[in-house]
């Protein structure tokens, strides 16, 4: 088995509450500070910066590029990370009147910070290669950090070595054909085939959340959820995904002890093979690669027995999104530096670099070459090349993860049915307020 990389023991430590959304406990920060001559040779600007990174898979990576950024521009940056709530985080900042420069966040605190709190970057250069900046009053303000999907990930060369033939992923888009192949796959002496993470956010804002964005009228169905109209135990969408899900559960390898699975032992399971299947997202890469895993691996839609094709489609778009602080804490030099720092991202060969190689992002824009991408990012961008993802829904509230993954916990624990699990949901939705946008 590989050594686990740096990164890995920083995310280890960790809460890795919301790795795809943010959300939990302290910040931390690496710096890249100095005076007079940058290490490597530039000479200071004297402009500081700092960034607020809330993907804690890249934390290592982040503090790393801030020095060797440093050391190449004369730019000083500081690297931020928190698992707290993004909103509630930088709220704290700004009460104090000590907002970063650049904040990394999700789309939904765009259009609620971006009007107050973002400059307008509609004049930049990189907004004509994406197709996923987020604009508030017409105004863009929100830069997409990547595009991230969710889907069941699967390892190719696991399932091969049992069937004996090519797996092809659309040959088991439909609940009835994935559950045929994983009795093949005990049949052939796997004895669990699936994995599933339980964390909250796993559960709470990625796989129920599916439920929602895969509504016809996303909108409307929430709305229904917030008056307490809706009538979620006879939603198509949540019993054709739930039945996945029952599914997943019935050949789980912890199935003993679902809750008390590890996230690093589903991982290193999924990538050498032990099982075949776990649902995901490409940020998971970050913890795949430590081990000694597959190179035939990607992503697949979540299996459904349904018609409407959302059974050829991963969940996702543009996620994570940068945006420039635009209060008078902010210099004007700082607010170009800052604005710098995004374009070297976006048109510089090392920023490209480090966007696809060392964080193992896909790329939201047109121009950056994403050969180097990991097995699972590949297939996140074959999908979303094609046409084929299914937009994510950004206004779920800061609390929607915690408090349904908690009740989805208690579901994988047997300790709720179907209706229970429906009726927790519903209840939680009708005593929220509902996510201004």
């Amino acid at each position: 088995m590989k050594k686990k990389l740096l990164a890995m023991a920083l995310v280890t430590a960790m809460s890795l509450s919301l790795v795809a959304c943010g959300g939990g406990s302290d910040s931390g920060s690496g710096s890249a500070e100095g005076s007079g001559e940058s290490a490597g040779g530039a000479e200071s600007t004297g402009v500081s910066i700092t960034i607020f990174n809330t993907k804690s898979e890249i934390q290592d990576q982040f503090v790393e590029m801030a020095e060797e950024y440093s050391a190449a521009t004369g730019v000083d940056v500081e690297i931020y990370y928190s698992s707290d709530t993004v909103a509630a985080h930088l709220a704290t900042r700004y009460s104090a009147n000590d907002p970063y420069t650049i904040s990394m966040v999700d789309a939904k605190d765009v259009y609620s910070l971006g009007a107050e709190h973002a400059i307008d970057l509609s004049d930049e250069e990189w907004v004509a290669n994406t197709d996923y900046a987020i604009s508030v009053d017409g105004k863009v303000m929100g830069f997409p950090v990547c595009i991230e999907a969710r889907g069941v990930m699967y390892n190719a060369t696991a399932i091969e070595a049992i069937t004996g033939e090519e797996f092809k992923p659309e040959n088991y888009d439909t609940l009835d054909a994935f559950q045929g192949l994983l009795d093949q796959l005990v049949a052939g002496g796997m004895e669990a085939p699936t994995g599933i993470m339980k964390e909250d956010w796993s559960m709470g804002a990625h796989y129920l959340a599916q439920v929602y964005e895969e509504q016809s009228d996303v909108e409307a169905f929430v709305t229904s959820l917030h008056e307490g109209s809706a009538d979620l135990a006879n939603n198509e969408k949540w019993n054709s995904l739930m039945d996945t899900f029952d599914v997943l559960m019935k050949y789980n390898y912890a199935a003993g002890s679902p809750v008390a699975a590890e996230r690093e032992v589903s991982e290193q399971k999924l990538a050498e093979g032990e099982i075949a299947f776990m649902f995901g997202g490409n940020w998971d890469w970050s913890m795949i690669n430590a081990y000694d895993y597959s190179e035939k691996m990607g992503m697949m839609p979540v299996p459904q027995n349904t018609s409407d094709g959302s059974n050829k489609k991963l969940v996702g778009g543009g996620s994570k999104y940068f945006i420039i602080d635009s209060s008078e804490n902010t210099s004007a030099e700082q607010q170009q530096a800052a604005k710098d720092f995004l374009n070297w991202l976006v048109f510089d060969e090392a920023g490209n670099k480090f966007l696809t190689e060392d964080c193992a992002l896909v790329p939201a824009y047109s121009n950056i070459n994403a050969d180097a991408l990991d097995p699972l990012s590949i297939s996140v961008k074959a999908y979303a090349d094609g046409g084929n993802l299914i937009g994510n829904y950004d206004y779920l509230p800061d609390d929607h993860y915690s408090k349904n993954g908690a009740s989805f916990q208690k579901y994988l624990a047997g300790q709720v049915d179907r209706a229970g699990l429906a009726s927790e949901i519903e209840s939680y939705w009708s005593s929220t307020t509902p996510v201004e946008h």
